[in-house]
């Protein structure tokens, strides 16, 4: 066999192998922090699923034959001695397998079948092939041989505790083929429309037409760009149930849901080279709305819920997403956003503004974001820096839009309410060194150690100086060699594997760089972004890392990391080619 992959290698430990557009992956995490043995066949319709497992056989023996899996966009295989097995997709629902001197055996996952859980199997009549029906997905998933035999097939038509399963194998010197199909009801027989190493070249030339999208300005001092690419491409869905657009998950593990304000990363990483999918990105949660006005906290195949928010950080986002995207949205389209981010800002002024209250109150630490910083320790239902600044840009947002869309009044009354929400921060909020939190119930206050009392940076241009200054000072307290710590690592309440009380996060890291350099700090800017891209470089895109070792923590699949690394890897580029233009300037 041969077989002509490229792109970056990645081990499917970290990294799932998929497709975009797959609502399933390739992979040994088959549930939170879990790994198996084997490689799985993992469904993320109605929640995650492992629904299939991959086992390489010995052909003499039918034994499990040791093989290592390794990777790259276009094509999974496993290597063993006695030969190899391939894997590519030929389209977002069905897979490719091809054998030579190892069989396979796929099996259900779930040993049980009950009357409500686990996987029937059967035979299909007069295609000879075999289908398992899933009852935690919904879905069927059917075994097509192409070619070799079917040595075994085992607990056919079982109910159950049964082994369910098929094994293929071919003769000596000869390869097998099978084809993987996940599908609702009833599909016709497969048929193959084209050879394998075909299907693995279509793939590749699919990724790589991607990655050149949008990393065209990759270089040898940006290594991870590439990969990043694949982890938001490989996690990107189809729509389907909920899912009203295509979108990116935050990961083919178990943080497979859309967040509405992790979407932001992921659009503005879009914006320039895939400006549709960047606004379908930005878009999804909105289409969703309630009638308050108010987002869900996250969206995924067969679930929104809405027991919490996001921070307002879409004013911000829509900021920079609109200076990204190639061409300016229409006046229609812009009139969409425009109203959807009314409602949204509306939300925070009318319902979660105390009678009397100049400034809006977050209900619990999930509604930030920051679901267990330090901040939260004295309570939950607060009065916090961070979401009075966000709601800040959001307003001044909004007056930009409504004065495009020549809408005086509004533009007039957005900036009178930013003014007077930046001025209730500063008069309420700082003690002229720092910022405090307060009960949103008895106005007590208090400071923390959390990285999250620093937010309002993102205010940039428009803090006074001094104000500026003081934040900077602070932020750098939190700077380690791997990057911002969400909590002061000098800290008791700082924890190695704390969530957000230690471990170094991308988005904060992403609104605090882009605060500084705004403020005109762009020395601390720059350290914080070579040493964030240097982390994923070392680390990987994993949900958070460890801001004293840098090692990868939680999820290591993460889109809105990898989205990061490449927001600040295409500005360092930017700045590099502007440094030099001007050095050759100067020069000649």
């Amino acid at each position: 066999m041969t077989a002509a992959p490229s792109g970056p290698a990645f081990s499917v430990h970290d990294i799932p192998f998929s497709t975009s557009g797959s609502w399933f992956g390739i992979s040994p995490v088959v549930a939170e922090k879990t790994y198996a043995e084997d490689l799985h066949l993992v469904s993320h319709q109605n929640g995650m699923h492992a629904v299939l497992r991959l086992v390489p056989l010995d052909p003499a023996t039918g034994d499990r034959a040791a093989t290592s899996p390794h990777a790259t966009p276009s094509l999974l295989s496993w290597t063993g001695t006695a030969g190899r097995i391939d894997l590519a997709y030929e389209s977002s629902d069905t897979v490719r397998l091809r054998g030579d001197g190892l069989g396979l055996h796929i099996g259900a996952a779930a040993a049980v079948l009950t009357p409500f859980s686990g996987t029937y199997f059967y035979g299909e009549p007069g295609t000879g092939a075999y289908v398992f029906t899933s009852y935690e997905t919904g879905r069927r998933y059917r075994v097509t041989v192409l070619s070799g035999t079917v040595t075994e097939a085992s607990g056919t038509q079982s109910l159950g505790s049964a082994a369910r399963g098929v094994s293929i194998a071919a003769e000596a010197g000869a390869a097998w083929e099978v084809a993987v199909e996940e599908y609702e009801t009833a599909r016709r027989p497969y048929a193959s429309p084209a050879p394998f190493d075909q299907v693995v070249d279509t793939a590749r030339d699919a990724f790589g037409a991607f990655a050149d999208s949008v990393a065209p300005w990759r270089t040898s001092e940006t290594p991870a760009a590439e990969l990043a690419a694949y982890v938001l491409w490989s996690a990107t869905v189809r729509p389907l149930g909920f899912v009203t657009r295509p979108a990116v998950l935050m990961s083919k593990h178990w943080m497979d849901k859309v967040w509405s304000w992790d979407h932001c990363f992921n659009s503005l990483a879009l914006a320039a080279g895939s400006p549709v999918l960047a606004l379908d990105q930005f878009s999804l949660p909105f289409d969703h709305q309630d009638e308050t006005g108010a987002l869900p906290d996250s969206v995924t195949h067969s679930e929104i819920l809405y027991n919490f928010v996001k921070p307002p950080i879409h004013g911000w986002a829509l900021r920079h997403l609109r200076r990204r995207l190639p061409e300016p949205l229409s006046q229609a389209e812009l009139a969409k956003v425009y109203d959807r981010l009314v409602r949204w800002t509306e939300f925070w002024l009318t319902m979660r503004r105390a009678p009397g209250a100049a400034l809006p109150h977050y209900q619990h630490g999930n509604d930030s974001g920051w679901d267990n910083a330090t901040t939260f320790d004295p309570e939950r239902v607060i009065v916090s820096a961070d979401l009075a600044a966000f709601l800040v840009l959001q307003l001044r947002e909004l007056a930009e839009m409504a004065g495009e869309l020549g809408l005086s009044d509004d533009t007039r009354r957005w900036t009178r309410t930013a003014d007077a929400t930046q001025a209730a921060l500063l008069d309420e909020l700082w003690t002229g060194n720092r910022f405090v939190a307060r009960s949103a119930h008895s106005g007590v206050t208090w400071t923390s150690s959390s990285l999250l009392d620093l937010i309002p940076v993102v205010l940039g241009e428009h803090l006074p100086e001094s104000i500026g200054d003081a934040l900077a000072d602070r932020i750098e307290a939190h700077l380690t060699a791997y990057g911002l710590a969400t909590e002061l690592p000098t800290s008791q309440r700082y924890l190695d594997d704390g969530y957000w009380r230690g471990p170094i996060w991308a988005p904060s890291t992403v609104l605090i760089e882009d605060g500084l350099r705004r403020a005109g700090h762009e020395r601390l800017a720059d350290e914080i972004s070579n040493r964030f891209r240097a982390l994923c470089e070392t680390s990987g895109f994993a949900e958070n890392f460890d801001a004293l070792t840098g090692a990868g923590l939680r999820d290591r699949a993460y889109t809105w990391t990898a989205s990061s690394y490449l927001l600040f890897a295409e500005a360092h580029e930017s700045r590099r080619a502007e440094a030099t233009e001007t050095a050759e300037a100067v020069g000649g």
